[in-house]
């Protein structure tokens, strides 16, 4: 004899296969607070990641990506950008350089903030650290000079 379910258990009516049979609002509350505790303990692991990952982008613009292109710009046009045309000069022609030399965009999109949504800082002739030119990104913080800076040379 096939055992029955009392009468009204969510049981009796998925057996019944009752379109009011659900989850009761314990049940919900219950699985919304598991995953909360789930949450709280695995999101504050991960932050740490997160930014380190962010400093990894940031490095990766300067030392690699935009390098690159500012050295493309240096083969054709022959100079670096100054730091009025800024790096805006990799993707539309600066008015100073002739239309034959400029052989852009240099860049595949026209992007150039860090992972923390601020401008790099490009200056040419560099002031810092004996390169051409000056790369900065001012970090999480927001301030240039800073020790979370990410720049394109070695602090002494």
């Amino acid at each position: 004899m096939p055992s029955v379910a009392p009468k009204g258990s969510r049981m009796s009516r998925m057996a019944r296969n009752d379109p009011a049979g659900g989850f009761t609002l314990l049940e919900l509350l219950l699985v919304v607070l598991i995953i909360s505790v789930l949450a709280a303990m695995i999101i504050p692991r991960l932050l740490p990641q997160t930014e380190e990952a962010k400093v990894k982008i940031a490095q990766a613009e300067i030392l690699a990506n935009i390098p690159a292109a500012l050295d493309l710009f240096m083969l054709n046009v022959g100079r670096y950008p100054t730091t009025d045309e800024g790096l805006d000069a990799l993707w539309t022609r600066p008015a100073s350089v002739p239309e034959g030399k400029w052989m852009g965009p240099y860049v595949k999109r026209k992007s150039f903030h860090d992972p923390w949504g601020n401008p790099f800082t490009y200056r040419f002739p560099a002031h810092a650290g004996g390169l051409d030119y000056d790369l900065v990104s001012i970090g999480p913080d927001g301030e240039e000079n800073t020790d979370d800076d990410v720049t394109n040379w070695e602090e002494p």
